[in-house]
């Protein structure tokens, strides 16, 4: 016996007796295990001298404490004054404090395992934030659960809700039982002139309750009363905060101040507070909508209406209370539809939240994005485990000291949840700080008609929501070793190691299948965002109804009544405008709408056909209207199938010619020319009209909606809607330019309508293509979404395959030392090793297509042209994700054929 041997047995006897019987023999294998290391790492005999001495003192000084320890605090030797809550308090801190000290002393593990938490939790946070904001918060109105959104469904005219009408939302407002207040309102544009340049801004209509029903109180001034809803009463105006601040440079005293809106000046009575929009609108002024009771039908069904349910009353005595109503508006108000139509054509009550209305189908959106986002989390998750049971197999001995020294389950217990806990509660943090950085960029990247927008921050529920999945996460680290390694076998773990031993197959089973389990989620995500590029592709290729819309330069111009009061003498002056800017040397041509494509400004009516006339009680069915003038379908690239298209000629003589769209063609008389010299005209009555052209479909609602059928009426009619004669003031001008940016051209165009009349300004100025972008802004940010969460998780994924194979060559390397002694060849060590890896990734790969074969499919509304189950995306990501993860095995397959079998069979 050794003096460092002796040493050690005398240092045992600082133990109880019976705990040395029990674990004497185990702690002193430790110690030999310990000290050959120590001699094994030492060159030269010296330096084996010394690292034995090294190896005792250390050794001894654990046991000495550990003994003393055992001695004082043992069963029943704890001191009964001691408070057991100051005692439970003194062995967490203490578990803590070793747990960082734990941590410190492994840099490389702990920074891998704290930026991959980070990016986890993180990215997870950040899309909770824009859940939270677009989703789960409350409207920012008085008692926002009581606020509802009033509708009505009309099958065949229009999918899902139907607007209002003045009639109807009277007959509503007199006669329910189940609302304190209802309002309708509506948004257009309004000139401003009198300050510095004209300027067209957003106005919203309202009736005078509607501001009451969202609770709304203006700071400053009054908001406005019954009589500012009277016709025949003086005009008044509310300012929004924002264009109070920026016009007014928020100056108290514009109180009782006059605007000048389309030329009609305009006594200003209120300030709307701060941060008010109502779903989603920000507009710059509020002016009433001042129906005439007597002349209001139960037709027109052009406004939103809005109401706060009576306390107690619930969504479905709301939608029996419209229906019960719903006959009584065109008795009420005749003109419009009979009950019989409305009957006939199913009108029925569309009452729910408010807060539908605000969010619409993003929701579907943002939760497919948190699942990913999720599963890019859980992959993190997966690799940090990876690494703790990495990081507890190498631990195992003084796990096993541990136990020896008489630390029981508890206490291993508490010690893995105290270190993976603060690793848990560091991610969390990093992440928290990545989330706040990352919302700025998913705000930016997040398309303009993103509900909302104003309301996605870091707030106390997204603070607490990342609390808890850290804690969560510290949880299942801790856990995993717990269940793992909590318990070890004494004598095996003491000794396991030594000389002859290797690694087991065991061992390596779990890391494995974690392992495997990443491929299978980096290859569900791949997937998904491979459909969503699919989708886009799909939609690029879509031919939108015009062509080449990067030269294409839109404005909208309005000409208000008090500016030109004749009709048309305002119908002059657009064409004097456009030909004034088709004069101009860069543009080619130029032609204006009622609405540009995709741009959503858009109005729907019945139209009567008279080959195929509208039976007496049913409605006629809807089509989508628009009034053009000059060369627009020249300008936009809309092709002329059959026909001609409108003259100026038709225009000044106020023709009763029309043109339709293919479809609408088609969908009557099978061919584009067989609709020419057909008839119709506006539901419900007015003059007919010829069909004297068709021109091409137009993806009006965007490229992933089906065109709808269209009606292009001249912007000048004798005779329209009760109007004599009728002209669409407000058009959006569409200029096809020369140059490769239409926007240099602007300044120009601008001093050409100014020198007509140099009240009218010019808004809403974009490229038609960026309108078209757009139209496909949802689904691009989906697939940027998509795409980073998979790309990380792809990383991910390949980082465990790699971390796994990695390992398992360390822990290999005598064996492979012994097969290279034998005469195995680098082929075939690297073999074995890609074999190896390639399987897990194999059964990952097996595993992630049929999970994603089920999980797909309810993403399937987000997609266009692709099915969920597209065999193109699925081979494509499935290869990917195999040559990357048999990539991420070569490199440690690469560094197993470099071993050298004599340095590795050296202590054999």
């Amino acid at each position: 016996m050794n003096w460092s041997e002796h040493w050690i047995r005398i240092v045992l006897r600082l133990f109880p007796g019976d705990f040395r019987r029990q674990f004497g023999d185990d702690m002193l294998a430790a110690f030999f295990d310990q000290r050959e290391e120590a001699i094994r790492s030492a060159r030269g005999r010296s330096f084996q001298r010394f690292a034995i001495a090294v190896a005792t003192l250390r050794v001894s000084w654990q046991l000495m404490k550990a003994g003393l320890a055992e001695r004082l605090t043992g069963p029943g030797r704890r001191p009964k004054s001691e408070p057991r809550r100051d005692f439970l308090m003194q062995t967490t801190m203490a578990d803590l404090r070793y747990a960082i000290r734990s941590l410190a002393k492994n840099p490389g593990f702990t920074l891998t395992a704290l930026v991959t938490l980070a990016l986890g939790i993180g990215a997870t946070a950040a899309i909770f934030s824009v859940l939270n904001g677009v989703l789960l918060q409350p409207l920012p109105f008085h008692q926002p659960e009581r606020l509802v959104g009033v509708w009505h469904t009309v099958p065949g005219r229009g999918d899902g809700k139907y607007p209002l009408s003045p009639g109807t939302y009277f007959t509503y407002r007199d006669e329910n039982h189940v609302f304190e207040e209802i309002g309708l309102w509506r948004t257009t544009q309004v000139t401003v002139t009198g300050l510095d340049e004209p300027e067209r801004v957003m106005m919203m209509q309202v009736t005078d309750g509607t501001l009451p029903t969202l609770g709304i109180e203006p700071i400053l001034g009054r908001r406005f009363s019954a009589q500012d809803d009277t016709p025949g009463t003086p005009l008044t105006v509310m300012l929004g905060n924002g264009y109070w601040r920026r016009r007014f440079g928020g100056d108290p005293d514009v109180i009782g101040q006059t605007l000048l809106l389309n030329g009609l000046a305009i006594e200003i009575i209120g300030v709307m507070p701060p941060g008010i929009r109502i779903l989603g609108n920000d507009p710059a002024v509020y002016l009433t909508l001042r129906f005439d009771r007597s002349r209001v039908t139960a037709g027109n069904f052009s406004f939103r209406g809005l109401a706060r349910l009576r306390p107690g009353v619930t969504m479905e005595e709301a939608n029996r209370d419209i229906a019960r109503m719903l006959p009584l508006a065109p008795e009420r108000f005749p003109g419009g539809p009979t009950a019989a139509k409305m009957a006939d054509a199913n009108y029925g009550p569309d009452v729910h939240p408010l807060k539908v209305d605000e969010i619409g189908n993003i929701g579907r959106v943002i939760w497919v994005i948190l699942g990913t986002v999720g599963l890019v989390l859980f992959i993190a998750c997966v690799n940090v485990a990876n690494l703790f049971l990495i990081r507890a197999e190498t631990r195992q001995r003084e796990i096993a000291v541990r136990a020896a020294m008489g630390a029981g389950r508890s206490r291993i217990a508490r010690q893995f949840l105290a270190e993976s806990l603060v690793l848990g509660l560091g991610g969390g943090t990093v992440g928290l700080g990545l989330a706040y950085g990352g919302l700025r960029l998913l705000v930016r990247l997040a398309p303009d008609n993103l509900p909302r927008v104003d309301q996605i921050t870091i707030t106390p529920v997204v603070v607490w929501f990342t609390l808890a999945i850290a804690v969560a996460t510290g949880l299942v680290f801790g856990l995993l070793q717990l269940l793992r390694f909590s318990a070890p076998n004494l004598a095996n773990a003491l000794r396991s190691g030594g000389r002859g031993t290797s690694d087991g197959k065991e061992r390596h089973r779990l890391r494995n299948a974690l392992a495997a389990s990443e491929v299978a989620l980096a290859l569900i995500l791949l997937i998904a965002s491979g459909l969503m590029v699919r989708s886009f592709q799909a939609l690029r290729q879509v031919y939108p109804g015009f062509d080449r819309p990067d030269e294409v330069l839109t404005a909208r111009l309005s000409i208000p009544s008090r500016e030109v009061p004749d009709a048309e003498a305002a119908a002059r002056m657009h064409e004097s405008i456009l030909e004034r800017i088709g004069g101009l040397p860069e543009v080619m041509s130029v032609g204006a709408s009622s609405s540009i494509a995709m741009d959503g400004l858009t109005s729907n009516n019945g139209v009567d056909v008279e080959d195929f006339p509208t039976p007496e009680n049913e409605l006629a069915p809807s089509r989508r209207y628009k009034w053009v003038a000059g060369d627009y379908f020249a300008t936009m690239g809309n092709p002329v199938l059959a026909g001609r298209v409108f003259t100026w000629d038709d225009m000044r003589n106020a023709a009763t010619v029309v043109v339709v769209s293919e479809n609408f063609a088609r969908e009557y008389w099978g061919q584009p020319n067989r609709a020419l010299g057909k008839r119709i005209r506006v539901g419900g009555g007015g003059p007919w009209y010829e069909i004297v052209g068709v021109v091409g479909n137009v993806h009006d609602d965007g490229v992933a909606a089906d065109p709808p059928t269209i009606v292009f009426w001249p912007f000048v009619m004798a005779d329209f809607w009760g109007s004599t004669p009728y002209v669409w003031r407000t058009l959006s001008y569409a200029i096809r330019v020369r140059v490769a940016d239409p926007a240099s051209v602007l300044s120009r165009i601008r001093q050409s309508v100014w020198s007509i009349n140099p009240n009218l300004p010019l808004a809403n100025v974009k490229t038609l293509d960026q309108i078209l972008a757009d139209s496909m802004a949802r689904t691009s940010f989906t697939l940027v979404m998509l795409g980073i969460a998979a790309v990380v998780a792809l990383l991910l994924g390949m980082v465990g395959i790699y971390g796994v194979i990695s390992y398992v060559v360390a822990q290999r390397t005598r064996e492979i030392g012994v097969r290279v002694a034998l005469g195995a060849q680098q082929g075939n060590v690297r073999m074995l090793v890609l074999r190896q890896g390639g399987l897990v990734a194999l059964i990952g790969v097996a595993v992630g297509l049929a999970a994603a074969a089920a999980l797909t499919r309810l993403m399937a509304a987000l997609l266009y042209g692709v099915s969920p189950l597209d065999p193109i995306t699925y081979a494509a990501a499935a290869v990917g994700v195999t040559l990357v993860a048999l990539l991420a095995c070569y490199f440690p397959a690469r560094r197993a054929t470099t071993v050298d079998p004599v340095e590795a069979l050296r202590w054999e």
